[in-house]
């Protein structure tokens, strides 16, 4: 189906449900009215916890799932099994059809076959993901030379060797740290790149439009693949792909069982480790009006999508050629210049940015624990990286053309089920390329 079809789908589905729940609710008076003010405040709990900390996510999340039960079990209750199946399946195919509508695919330009690619891959990453899929056979398979890591084994060595050797593409199977060691090399020789999704989490993957749940096909991008330039970022010299975090996320980052916990966010993260015992902040910049500490930070490679109910915890582009910034405590002031209450974040953007602290300072990078001398220096290297994308893959982050809060949802859809993806948006996407 197309992306005209599929928003079309989502906005009648949209209108039938919310039809049908007003005739519930003027036929099944007075229950059927509670049941639409459950599923309507349902809707507004879950909105807004989506873009809350701490206490404030958890009561707004636990308050819509209360809501929605009590809506369903009130028309269970009364006998009206059929009303409460048909309100909660419009629902869930209005949300799956926008979902889809969303979905992007962009065939980025075409680019030569590299006459020796290496792929580098991890074993035990991602709990076996290279050896349950074959990597290295198929890489074979397409004329691409595996080259398994061990362990002890320096992979920046490793690769540097490959270079010397004559390789003219580099390709890695493994988590995002590995992801950033090779990608470092590749763009000090502008090399062609291509990410291999065999990490447990694959953020990196997931923002340059790769495929998660298609590991082999992610090695077709040294085949016949389009090729886009993005950004990557580095901090005291020390390249990352996906984010530093500072402060108590980093903490959290060295607790046991940190990867295999379902974590995508600091938004997600932090409020889970900080208390009213905290700590006071190590951490501050300094600005014109002068300086702000916070409790934690999180500077990205591009920004990420935080706080928002829509495709948050994702980056839309990774070409903008700017860090993202986010950082959370109560110290941190709002862009009014007003102190806040309680707990908030703060987000920008900056192509540099720079960090004090009293002492070393404990940083998760892409998802490892290191220790970092202060100043701690962030740069981005804008375009820095040229990348091979598969051609059946969606070659553009999932939110790439997502509206950024719920509220614009409709308008949206219906912009998207009259025009189709819009040629300045295709083009906006493409112009990295």
């Amino acid at each position: 189906m197309s992306t005209r079809l599929w928003a079309t789908v989502a906005l009648a589905a949209t209108v039938v449900t919310a039809v049908f729940a007003a005739v519930v609710a003027v036929l099944r008076f007075p229950g059927g009215l509670i049941v639409l003010v459950c599923f309507a405040l349902a809707v507004v709990a879950a909105a807004q916890g989506l873009v809350r900390l701490g206490a404030l996510r958890i009561l707004g999340i636990a308050l819509a799932i209360l809501l929605l039960a009590a809506g369903i079990a009130l028309l269970l209750a009364e006998h009206h099994p059929i009303d409460a199946v048909l309100l909660v399946a419009g629902i869930l195919v209005s949300l799956a059809a926008a979902r889809r509508a969303f979905q992007v695919h962009v065939r980025w330009p075409s680019a030569p076959r590299p006459a020796h690619p290496v792929l580098f891959y991890n074993p035990l990453s991602g709990g076996g993901k290279a050896q349950r899929f074959r990597v290295a056979e198929e890489a074979r398979k397409r004329g691409i030379e595996p080259v398994e890591l061990r362990r002890g084994d320096d992979l920046e060595r490793l690769v540097r060797e490959a270079v010397r050797r004559g390789s003219d593409a580099l390709a890695m199977a493994g988590g995002d740290g590995s992801q950033a060691i090779v990608a470092m090399v590749a763009a000090e020789h502008d090399l062609p790149y291509a990410c291999i999704p065999a990490g447990t989490r694959n953020h990196f993957a997931l923002d340059l439009g790769v495929d998660r749940d298609d590991v082999v096909g992610a090695l077709d991008a040294l085949v016949d693949g389009g090729e886009r330039r993005v950004d990557l970022a580095e901090v005291n010299g020390r390249v990352f792909v996906n984010n530093v975090s500072l402060g108590l996320y980093a903490e959290a980052v060295r607790r046991p069982g940190y990867r295999e916990a379902k974590i995508r966010t600091l938004l997600d993260t932090v409020p889970d480790v900080m208390g009213p015992d905290a700590a006071p902040s190590s951490l501050w910049w300094s600005h014109d009006a002068g300086s702000e500490s916070a409790t934690a930070i999180l500077v990205s490679n591009n920004p990420y999508r935080l706080g928002h109910a829509i495709g948050s915890g994702t980056r839309p582009r990774l070409d903008l050629g700017t860090l993202g910034i986010a950082a959370i405590g109560e110290t941190v002031r709002g862009q009014n210049g007003r102190a806040p209450h309680g707990l908030e974040m703060h987000q920008w953007t900056a192509p540099t940015f720079q960090m004090e602290a009293t002492e070393q300072v404990t940083a998760g990078i892409d998802g490892e624990t290191v220790l970092l001398d202060p100043p701690l220096r962030f740069r981005v290297r804008s375009h820095a990286l040229r990348v091979r994308i598969a051609p059946s893959h969606p070659g553009a982050s999932p939110s790439a053309i997502e509206p950024a809060t719920s509220w614009r949802m409709i308008p949206a859809l219906a912009s998207l089920a009259v025009h189709g993806v819009r040629a300045e948006q295709r083009q906006a996407l493409l112009s990295s390329g």
